[in-house]
């Protein structure tokens, strides 16, 4: 089941920004005065020392969370990474960057990935030329993503994403205008930025 509670006491309880608040919004400021400190009416107090599945298990969540997936999902991810042959973090890495809900935000399209798989769900985005409602759809190299409508640009929210001069593409992505394409192969460099990939792989491999 995916989560619908509270999104700042889980980027609270991992002790970093998850992208669970759009960028800019007051709720995302207040979640990065409180960055430090522990949900709960007790704080840090009477709380016991992490064990090392502990640690495991909550880079496992921060990284769950990260994408918006439920605990099937990404242990779904995990099964078909680690049947490949060769380095199972690229793998999995591969395949989450290559979740249409994922594209849509990384290509500045939506200011979170919600809103992406908001987006996606209620086929408001066309692959090639098609609507698709599926927000684990996998992107392949050279598809073309753009709204269905061009009404949709005018939500302001999504105005104002697609209009942010200062967003970085990652290097496998192009957009023009209000118009994406996956240039090339995905990479682990943005998510091992953040994420401890050894923990995730070394909790599901239990």
């Amino acid at each position: 089941m995916r989560y619908t509670g509270p999104k700042n006491r889980i980027s609270r309880r991992e002790g970093i920004d998850l992208g669970l608040k759009t960028p800019g919004s007051k709720a995302q400021a207040s979640l990065l005065k409180k960055i430090n400190i522990l949900p709960g009416q007790h704080g840090t107090k009477g709380r016991r020392k992490v064990s090392d599945h502990g640690k495991q298990l909550r880079e496992k969540q921060k990284l769950r969370f990260y994408f918006g997936l439920t605990e099937s999902q990404m242990k779904n991810y995990f099964k078909k990474a680690v049947r490949k042959t060769g380095n199972t973090g690229l793998f999995l890495c591969q395949a989450l960057e290559k979740r249409l809900d994922n594209i849509v935000y990384r290509l500045g399209m939506t200011p979170t990935r919600a809103s992406a798989r908001q987006l996606v769900t209620h086929h408001h985005i066309k692959v090639n030329g098609k609507s698709v409602g599926s927000p684990s759809y996998v992107v392949k190299i050279g598809d073309q993503i753009e709204f269905a409508k061009n009404s949709t640009t005018k939500i302001p929210a999504i105005e104002k994403a697609v209009g942010n001069k200062d967003l970085i593409l990652p290097t496998w992505l192009l957009r023009k205008g209000a118009v994406g394409k996956l240039n090339g192969e995905t990479t682990s460099e943005l998510i091992e930025n953040q994420f401890n990939l050894r923990l995730v792989i070394e909790f599901y491999s239990r």
